[in-house]
């Protein structure tokens, strides 16, 4: 039996150095789980990993798509599944890294999406949207599917419209076909290692805070403005990710460098916060500690987990 690892943590906390480090011993190849990096030109605001950084490993759903192009839980979770069975058609262990919930969550409980919505549905909420705002848009969502409207936030309009497309096709709520109501944590395929990576609070912050000020100094800014030039809209959703959207408060005269970098840094601490109690809710995962436990120990201790599997019968 061919195990599928799967790394999840906080931004800045070390995924992608792990996931490589492993891909190296285990004959593995990574399948980004991360919403931003699956765009081309979408390279320092995403921290993606240099080619440098990616040691000769294959990495897929990295530089996939242009950065104009819809992404969401539903495609990754399609080319997700189909790199997982070509990998391991290999011989080889599949490891998805990422610290995008959902998009997770979907290969772990195989959560049902439809596979396209409905353009008149998807136009019919975006003019809603336009015409009386975010706030109105999420308390319907609150009325239909209360479940979904505590997830998603007032202002994430994509995932409010994807959830109400939803309803609309398929008579139920998103948040019954995410298998919220009854087990809410299934048990996992027995060929799933899952692991999480976290650190002390203050350890992570100043990680993020260094990451942030990292990204600016080589140049985030320019390559927004590299994007605009190429007349890509402000308003795509992949410049609405964070990082991104700081840039263009700042392009715009919204704000000055200084506290560009402050809200940048507030927002991606505050991202991490975020992320990690949407994984924290997980009892499946086997967590490790980056500031107690090195980097090869922990490649090493999910090597082992890694021959177990192989070594059962399928």
């Amino acid at each position: 039996m061919q195990p599928l690892v799967i790394i999840v943590g906080p931004t800045a906390v070390g995924k992608s150095a792990l996931g490589v480090e492993l891909a190296l011993i285990v004959n593995g190849e990574i399948i980004s789980g991360d919403s931003v990096q699956v765009y081309k030109k979408l390279n320092i605001g995403s921290a993606k990993p240099t080619p440098a950084e990616q040691k000769g490993i294959k990495h897929h759903l990295i530089d996939f798509l242009d950065p104009a192009e819809p992404f969401n839980v539903a495609i990754f979770q399609t080319y997700a599944h189909d790199l997982i069975k070509s990998i391991k058609d290999q011989g080889k262990v599949p490891i998805i890294v990422g610290g995008t919930g959902l998009y997770i969550r979907s290969i772990t409980d195989n959560f049902n999406f439809p596979q396209k919505g409905s353009e008149d549905y998807k136009a019919k909420w975006l003019k809603f949207a336009k015409l009386y705002g975010n706030k109105k848009l999420h308390s319907l969502l609150e009325k239909y599917d209360p479940k979904s409207a505590q997830i998603i936030h007032v202002n994430d309009t994509s995932r409010i419209i994807r959830a109400l497309e939803v309803l609309e096709i398929t008579g139920k709520p998103l948040s019954v076909q995410r298998n919220y109501n009854e087990k809410k944590y299934p048990d996992l395929d027995k060929s799933i290692v899952y692991i999480g990576l976290e650190a002390p609070r203050q350890y992570l912050y100043k990680k993020i805070n260094e990451r942030c000020l990292k990204m600016v100094n080589n140049g985030i800014i320019d390559e927004v403005m590299q994007l605009l030039k190429q007349g890509y809209s402000p308003k795509i959703k992949s410049l609405q990710s964070i990082g991104y959207r700081h840039v263009l408060y700042y392009i715009y005269g919204l704000v000055t460098l200084e506290e560009m970098i402050r809200i940048f840094q507030r927002d991606t601490r505050h991202f991490a916060k975020r992320q990690l109690t949407w994984f924290k809710r997980d009892p499946r995962i086997k967590w490790y500690n980056v500031s107690e436990k090195s980097l090869n120990d922990i490649v090493l201790d999910i090597c082992n987990t890694c021959r177990e599997i192989q070594t059962c019968v399928e």
